[in-house]
């Protein structure tokens, strides 16, 4: 009795999976949820690339162009040519670099080095 109870239950709970399986929404309705959801993307990248009113745009960050100074090299460095150095290339700072001096290695995209010899003669000059 059991096996004709379960050869009759099986069938009904097998068609019961399929049916809660393919219950869903019909293709219509994910296009248009598709393309309600792509709309949404492209309005949050749209606010998120548009400064809030009233604040102004962020100002670009400096970055120093060191094309500007290379005609300083073989000149004697001063603390004024390292300034005039600085500004001209449009940096935040300026690093002096000494024959032997231990050196860190970060870059930073703001800062000139100014590279010397044993004269004080500017040897290289280059951002970062």
């Amino acid at each position: 009795m059991q096996t004709h109870l379960l050869r009759t239950l099986l069938p009904l709970a097998l068609a019961t999976a399929l049916c809660a399986c393919s219950a869903g929404t019909a293709p219509e309705d994910d296009g248009a949820e598709q393309e309600q959801a792509l709309a949404d993307a492209q309005q949050a990248a749209e606010s998120a690339a548009t400064p809030p009113e009233g604040t102004g745009a962020a100002a670009p960050p400096l970055e120093c162009d060191d094309t500007q100074v290379q005609g300083l090299v073989g000149q004697v460095l001063e603390e004024s040519t390292a300034e005039q150095a600085r500004v001209d290339a449009g940096a935040k700072s300026v690093r002096v670099l000494e024959p032997g001096q231990m050196v860190t290695m970060e870059f930073d995209g703001e800062r000139l080095n100014i590279e010397v010899d044993g004269e004080r003669k500017i040897v290289a000059l280059r951002c970062g």
